[in-house]
């Protein structure tokens, strides 16, 4: 089977089983937070300034900021998604290496860095708060299964959502190119078409997606071939258990 065929096959798998997993949806503000911060640090690292992140309870957002230079539009708009998309890649890469507890602490600090920052809408505050506390509450006090099926919820749902933003965004930019958020952006400073910026999103979504499941089933295949190498090495003795 093909890696983009098991990609496409997870990809729609998990999307339909966290819909069954209760409070699944308050975690796909994950990827909201992550594609704003994303404009919010391209706009800081082009000397930018950013006002305010607006997170909404329907999981989408939106950055505020001021730029002098009309260029710099260009790499903050296009941030948003590409972050998204890398961030979901890291949290895979995290997880076959065994480091998720590298990967908590990331979105933990980017979500302490927003709400200091820049978020302040109430939902966006209280969405915050919750999220950091919880990733504390899981790293502080939990091991094993308990973090490893915490640490997998929310990658896959990051990684839902990471392919799910673009593909929602080319099919708006198809029916209606004046209201596709950051294509639209993009289209009024390139005269790029909309929905090329949508498609070239997608593309980008999916290929990273491919890299994020294939870093999922090695860390997988990993952990198998340690197990059976210790089981090699430390034979159970007659009677022992």
């Amino acid at each position: 089977m093909s890696a983009w065929v098991k990609t496409i096959l997870l990809l729609i798998g998990s999307a339909l089983l966290t819909q069954f997993i209760p409070f699944s949806a308050y975690f796909r503000n994950l990827d909201t937070m992550v594609h704003e911060f994303g404009h919010a640090a391209m706009t800081m690292i082009l000397s930018g300034k950013v006002m305010a992140i607006v997170l909404n309870a329907d999981h989408s957002g939106v950055t505020y900021s001021s730029v002098s230079g009309s260029w710099k539009l260009l790499p903050i708009s296009v941030a948003g998604y590409v972050t998204a998309s890398l961030f979901a890649v890291f949290l895979f890469w995290a997880y076959a290496r065994g480091k998720q507890r590298l990967g908590l602490q990331v979105m933990t600090v980017i979500a302490v860095l927003s709400l200091v920052l820049f978020v302040r809408n109430e939902f966006g505050v209280g969405w915050l708060i919750g999220f950091i506390a919880l990733n504390i509450i899981v790293l502080a006090f939990t091991s094993g299964f308990i973090r490893n099926a915490y640490y997998l919820l929310v990658a896959f749902l990051c990684l839902e959502e990471s392919v799910y933003g673009p593909l929602t965004l080319s099919l708006l930019a198809a029916g209606n190119p004046n209201k596709a958020g950051d294509a639209t952006n993009l289209a009024s400073i390139t005269s790029v078409p909309a929905l090329i910026w949508g498609v070239i999103f997608l593309i980008i979504s999916l290929w990273c997606a491919k890299a994020a499941i294939q870093y999922f089933l090695g860390g997988d295949a990993n952990r198998r071939r340690k197990a059976r190498r210790s089981e090699r090495a430390y034979p159970m003795g007659p009677g022992e258990r």
